[in-house]
């Protein structure tokens, strides 16, 4: 059996701000050329340095928010405050990756408007998008994103302020995703637990469907026939 690589602790953060056109946030591109999400527009983060645990006292809760800051200041010179962030959920890469990556996923406000400023190393662009507007451009094709960012754009649109996204995030369930790829015969795919075919990895399985499918470079959520014991990662209206 091969090894099994374990997940390195990363973190991310959703920076956000009230516009007319509803909550705006930054996206990065990142490098073509970079092995891991090359040429993804993504959220400022990265892995979990030692120096943040030693900064988090070991724990490995303040260290991710503390990594999750860091790294936007690095990679977009913008400095969420640390008691603001909200925890949305915590993404476990599928085993079998050569990468793997246990991140946590914040959001915060800006404390104030700051000028973007990349490095252009690691990341080669930035742009400000409402979220529906960035969820838009990635299902109309212009915007590759790994299924975190997707799911977590679609969770942040049904939220009409800042204000609002904090006050129902800090009090709802952190979900803890794990999802596995797999395949069809005809489509890529990510499954979630509760998918027919999540234990075996066989998307062609017939049964309940909890999984994301990649069709035209956009992600595709499909919900049905779960068991209750597994509700959907969107807290939406209509899935």
């Amino acid at each position: 059996m091969p090894e099994t690589i374990e997940a390195r602790p990363a973190s991310t953060v959703v920076l956000l701000r009230d516009t007319a056109n509803g909550l705006e946030t930054l996206l990065l591109k990142r490098n073509k050329a970079l092995v891991f999400a090359g040429g993804a527009w993504v959220f400022p983060g990265g892995s979990v340095d030692p120096e943040d645990f030693e900064a988090g006292d070991g724990s490995i809760a303040e260290a991710s928010r503390i990594a999750a800051a860091r790294e936007a200041h690095e990679e977009s010179g913008l400095s969420p405050r640390l008691e603001d962030m909200v925890l949305l959920s915590h993404w476990t890469t599928p085993v079998g990756e050569p990468r793997r990556f246990s991140t946590w996923i914040y959001a915060a406000p800006l404390a104030e408007d700051v000028e973007v400023v990349i490095d252009g190393g690691e990341i080669h662009d930035s742009r400000w998008l409402s979220v529906r507007d960035a969820a838009a451009e990635h299902e109309s094709g212009n915007l590759v994103m790994l299924p975190p960012t997707y799911f977590t754009l679609l969770g942040l649109s049904r939220y009409a302020s800042v204000a609002q996204m904090v006050a129902e995030e800090r009090s709802s369930p952190v979900p803890e995703v794990f999802p596995v790829f797999a395949n069809d015969g005809k489509q890529v795919m990510v499954m979630f637990r509760g998918d027919a075919g999540y234990e075996s990895t066989d998307g062609s399985l017939p049964g309940a469907r909890h999984r994301a499918v990649l069709s035209h470079n956009c992600w595709q959520y499909q919900y049905l026939d779960v068991d209750p014991v597994y509700p959907p990662l969107l807290k939406l209206s209509v899935l």
